[in-house]
């Protein structure tokens, strides 16, 4: 009787610790432009060869409905070619050099809608992390809204923060009026709310993108501000188009999710790039800072 040759099973694989998580997260951060640029020339390359597809392969089929067909075919097929061509050249373009090109208006949509989902479908098929390809989208992302937006008085400025900057151990709910907080000075929430009123911008805070939707709906801002991991930006810059939305990232000391925060001179930065100037607080003039000057009296001691 041969002997029972059983394989041994696979060692489990350790669960990935929250070090080499983070690391992976920062590493993500460093994404650059190339990344985008390289992920559309091949999803545009993709979408190219499938309109050559449908072209080629009904080729003989069509010639037996009409002597026509196939060439009319041809030319509707050749003509979103030659629109995904000039769709993706055109966002390189504007990535390389800054600024719009003709008819490029709507290519944040365009990046939004078509080359997002396929350059994450592509970049899974060459094993390049969605968080990288969220990371570089958020980057180019910004670069267009920058292009293409104007100035916008204070009013309709939404700043749009997560839940998680909240310190998880408050017991305040704040979703639905931020007002609630305490100002404890705990987390970031005690900043943010004297930031949006030094500025006179509307701050709200969602725990998921059906509670930010209605926000946006319910404000109906011109531009929006948010904060968050690359995951829900990305999210929320397709559910929100075509509202412009600049991201800016969240800092995650103790690991995504949970008591992250945000850096008050970047937030600042993004929002004076889109503020109108008429809108912009009266600096404080030194006099008024200044204690007031004592009375004669006082100096004499009477």
């Amino acid at each position: 009787m041969e002997p029972n040759m059983t394989k041994p099973e696979p060692t489990p694989r350790p669960p990935q610790s929250l070090d080499a998580f983070d690391a992976e997260d920062r590493m993500a951060r460093t994404a650059r432009k190339r990344l985008f640029i390289g992920l559309i020339l091949a999803a545009s390359g993709l979408v190219l060869l499938a309109l050559a597809a449908l072209w080629v392969v009904p080729y003989v089929g069509l010639a037996t409905i009409h002597p026509l067909a196939p060439t009319i075919l041809g030319g509707v097929l050749t003509g979103l070619g030659v629109l995904v061509a000039w769709a993706a050249l055109s966002l390189v373009l504007n990535i390389l050099l800054g600024r719009q090109l003709p008819f490029s208006r709507r290519m944040r949509g365009v990046t939004i809608k078509l080359f997002l989902p396929l350059m994450t479908l592509l970049g899974r098929l060459l094993g390049i992390s969605k968080e990288r390809i969220r990371a570089s989208f958020i980057k180019v992302n910004n670069e267009l809204v920058r292009s293409e937006a104007g100035r916008y008085a204070a009013s309709d400025i939404l700043l749009l923060m997560p839940h998680c900057l909240q310190n998880s151990r408050c017991d305040m709910r704040l979703t639905y009026n931020i007002q609630n907080c305490r100002r404890c000075g705990k987390c970031s929430i005690k900043d943010l709310i004297e930031f949006s009123e030094r500025y006179g911008v509307s701050l709200a805070i969602a725990t998921g993108g059906t509670i930010a939707r209605r926000i946006v709906v319910q404000t109906r801002p011109k531009l929006i501000l948010a904060v968050a991991c690359e995951r829900d930006l990305s999210s929320g810059i397709q559910d929100t188009y075509p509202i412009p939305v600049y991201g800016v990232l969240n800092e995650r000391p103790h690991g995504p999710c949970l008591d992250t925060s945000v850096c008050m001179a970047h937030l600042e930065k993004a929002l004076a790039l889109f503020l109108d100037p008429a809108s912009r607080p009266e600096p404080q003039s030194q006099a008024e800072d200044a204690p007031p000057a004592p009375s004669p009296a006082a100096e004499t001691g009477a």
